[in-house]
């Protein structure tokens, strides 16, 4: 497992390329949709797009599949591709992704925080996998993650992301695996049964979400009392719509969203342009204002609005136990574990 980062990472367009079909000079950039992509829009397509420059915009919940499809049919429609650490990684292993040039990019590799994770992928934000609930309905709310399997003392429904990663490491810590340990449990069949079993004592209550922005959603609808999300997707409707929402930082999972380029795009140059832009401290930055996700360029954090800083992941106070996501563990076991985790799902 990598170390634990302790750096505080932390009108013009009606009409234009943002969406519809590409034309041969654009640029298709692939995201997760919702408040994230939003937050790279006012960040980075617009003034990108303001330069003179073209972008289409597409979604996906992260197929790796899909990109590699494209690239074995030689039928490239997505350039760029924002990737989260275990796709960077299986994406590579499988040839659906570009070896990065580092000086095409042009940023100092060595600031950039988990430059190490793919050698095709530049990073581009600090996540964390949190939970979190709504303070109008729960007075004296959750506090560990312990709590999110605690039906006894918070019945009703929880909101898990349809995935086994995350909800695996967290079962185990809450039956009592020291987060330094989890991925050396985890390894082992006994590790396995151990957090399936675990996870089983609160099945009956739990509501799946696939997409980022479906998280939010339930919390608001009432459908759950509580949720696992990824951080700035129940930060943003707290800064910008007043939801009474609680983020809990306990046990918070930190892993990397990265800009990939699809293997043998013939856009290549236009690929690397937007890279180089999309690195810069000033852009990431600004990202800050619209989602609370920690900048990867470390010359962005001067430039962040010391009054967004505590709702970084990256904050002190969000790291105290923060455990990094190992995704070789998972790029090693991810495909045996989806296997078991969609056989538990069907039982």
């Amino acid at each position: 497992m990598k170390k634990l980062i302790t750096v505080l990472g932390a009108g013009l367009l009606a009409g234009s390329a943002l969406v519809g079909v590409a034309r041969a000079d654009e640029l298709t950039i692939t995201s997760w949709g919702g408040a994230y992509q939003d937050s790279q829009r006012e960040a980075y397509y617009k003034p990108y797009i303001a330069q003179g420059h073209k972008i289409t915009e597409a979604e996906y919940n992260g197929e790796v599949a899909k990109i590699k499809a494209m690239v074995e049919a030689n039928a490239i429609t997505w350039d760029v591709i924002d990737v989260d650490s275990a796709t960077a990684l299986q994406g590579c292993a499988e040839g659906a992704l570009e070896v990065i040039d580092w000086a095409k990019v042009g940023v100092d590799k060595a600031k950039m925080l988990g430059a190490d994770v793919s050698e095709c992928s530049v990073p581009t934000i600090v996540f964390g996998t949190v939970f979190g609930y709504d303070t109008s309905k729960l007075k004296d709310g959750p506090t560990s993650v312990n709590d999110l399997f605690d039906l006894a003392k918070f019945p009703g429904k929880r909101g898990l992301q349809k995935n086994p990663t995350v909800n695996l490491e967290w079962a185990l810590i809450a039956d009592g695996v020291p987060a330094a340990d989890v991925y050396k449990v985890l390894a082992t069949p006994e590790g396995v049964d151990r957090a399936f079993k675990k996870l089983d004592t609160i099945k009956s209550e739990i509501i799946w979400w696939e997409a980022g922005a479906q998280a939010p959603q339930l919390l608001a609808d009432g459908q759950v009392v509580m949720t696992s999300a990824w951080n700035g997707r129940l930060q943003t409707p707290i800064d910008k719509d007043g939801k009474p929402f609680k983020i809990v930082w306990d046990h918070q999972a930190l892993d990397w969203d990265l800009w990939s380029i699809a293997k043998g795009t013939p856009k290549m140059e236009e690929a690397y342009r937007f890279l180089a832009f999309a690195s810069g401290a000033v852009p990431q930055a600004e990202q800050t204002k619209y989602i609370a996700y920690g900048p990867a360029n470390a010359d962005a954090i001067p430039n962040v609005d010391p009054k967004t800083l505590p709702s970084l992941p990256t904050a002190p106070d969000n790291l105290k136990t923060a455990w990094n996501l190992d995704t070789q563990f998972w790029a090693d076991n991810g495909d045996q574990l989806k296997e078991r985790f969609n056989a538990w799902l069907s039982q």
